[in-house]
C-alpha cells in the first residue's frame, strides 16, 4: 500500500528545498523525493546567493535538508520518480519500486542542457564554456580576450551581442565564433560597424574544443587547422524538461525560450489544480534564486489547498 502524504515534491534542488522550507512552517506531512541529479553538479561555486557567495552549491543543499530536519515532518528518499498520475482527489507518484500518493504535488525536477555536437564540449561546460556570467566569468576578469559562440540560443545577433557585452566586462576583447555560419558572421560584422565595442565575428568551422589544465582556457580547433585560445567561451544551449511527469499529468506547457512548465500566480499552480511547478522547470529566470523563490510559491499555495479541503472550503485559486 503506497505512503501517504499531503504534499509530496519531486526534486530537491532550491526550487524543492525551498518549498519543502515554507511547507514545514505550516506543520504538514511532506515528501521530498530527490533524484540526485542537479543541472548545476559541475560547478563548484555558486554566485548571487546571499551569504552563500562563492560556495558550493553542494553544501547548500545539506545545509537546507539539515534545516529541514528540526520539523520532523519532512521524510526525505533519494529516488528518481518514474509515473505520476492523478487518482480521484489524490496524485500518485512511482520510482525505485514504491509508490506514494499525496493531497498536492510540486515539480520541482528542473531542466536538462542539451550540448551541442562539437568535440569536447561536454568536457568544457562550467569549467570553461559558462552559460551565465552573473553565474560565472568574475574570476577570469582581466583576460586578454573571451569567445562567445554564437550558435543555437546565442545563433543570432541580438543574443550574441547580450553576450558579447557582459563579456566585456571580464576582458577587454570578444570573439564570436558562428561555426561555420558565414551569413550570421556578416549580420555580426554589419551590426558591429559603427560600434566601438572591441569585437568581431570569427566563421569558422569548430572541429573540437580543448580545456586547458588551468583556470578556465579553452582552446578552439577548427577546420582550416588553425586554433585560438580564449580565456572561457559563453554559450546558452538547448535545454529540456528533466523527464516525461509533466506530459503524464497532461500539463499545459509554454516555449517562450525552450519548453517549460505553464505557471499561474501567485503560488505557480499549473493547468491541472492541485499540481504546483516551481524553478527551472517553470521558468525562464534560471537561476538558485529565482528557483528558490518560485519554491517559496508553492510551498505557500499547496498547504492552502489541503487546509481548505479538510474543512469542507474552498481555497480562492
Amino acid at each position: 500500500m503506497a505512503s501517504s502524504y499531503d504534499i509530496i515534491i519531486i526534486g530537491g534542488g532550491p526550487a524543492g528545498l525551498s518549498a519543502a522550507s515554507a511547507i514545514v512552517r505550516q506543520d504538514h506531512r511532506t515528501l521530498l523525493l530527490d533524484s540526485g541529479d542537479y543541472r548545476n553538479a559541475e560547478s563548484k561555486h555558486m554566485h548571487t546567493v546571499p551569504t552563500w557567495d562563492h560556495q558550493d552549491p553542494k553544501t547548500f543543499r545539506d545545509a537546507a535538508r539539515k534545516n529541514l530536519e528540526r520539523y520532523g515532518t519532512v521524510d526525505y528518499q533519494q529516488v528518481e520518480v518514474r509515473t505520476a498520475k492523478k487518482l480521484d482527489d489524490l496524485f500518485e507518484v512511482s520510482g525505485g519500486g514504491k509508490s506514494w500518493t499525496g493531497k498536492k504535488l510540486i515539480l520541482a525536477t528542473g531542466v536538462e542542457d542539451i550540448f551541442p555536437d562539437i568535440p569536447g564540449y561536454k568536457e568544457c561546460w562550467v569549467q570553461g564554456i559558462f552559460h551565465c556570467l552573473y553565474c560565472h566569468g568574475w574570476e577570469e576578469k582581466g583576460a586578454p580576450s573571451a569567445g562567445v559562440l554564437a550558435t543555437e540560443e546565442t545563433g543570432a545577433v541580438l543574443p550574441a551581442l547580450h553576450f558579447a557585452r557582459q563579456a566585456l566586462r571580464m576582458t577587454s576583447h570578444v570573439v564570436l565564433y558562428t561555426n561555420g555560419n558565414t551569413s550570421l558572421a556578416s549580420s555580426l560584422t554589419t551590426a558591429l560597424a559603427h560600434s566601438p565595442a572591441p569585437m568581431h565575428a570569427d566563421a569558422r568551422k569548430i572541429l573540437k574544443l580543448e580545456k586547458a589544465p588551468d583556470r578556465a582556457s579553452v582552446t578552439l580547433h577548427f577546420a582550416d587547422d588553425t586554433i585560438a585560445t580564449e580565456a572561457f567561451l559563453v554559450h546558452k544551449p538547448k535545454f529540456r524538461l528533466k523527464g516525461d511527469l509533466a506530459a503524464q499529468l497532461g500539463l499545459e506547457m509554454t516555449s517562450p525560450q525552450g519548453t517549460c512548465i505553464k505557471v499561474f500566480p501567485p503560488f505557480n499552480q499549473t493547468s491541472v489544480k492541485g499540481v504546483f511547478a516551481a524553478g527551472d522547470c517553470a521558468g525562464n529566470i534560471q537561476t538558485v534564486t529565482a528557483a528558490m523563490h518560485s519554491g517559496t510559491c508553492t510551498g505557500g499555495g499547496a498547504p492552502l489547498q489541503v487546509q481548505a479541503e479538510l474543512y469542507g472550503q474552498r481555497a480562492n485559486f
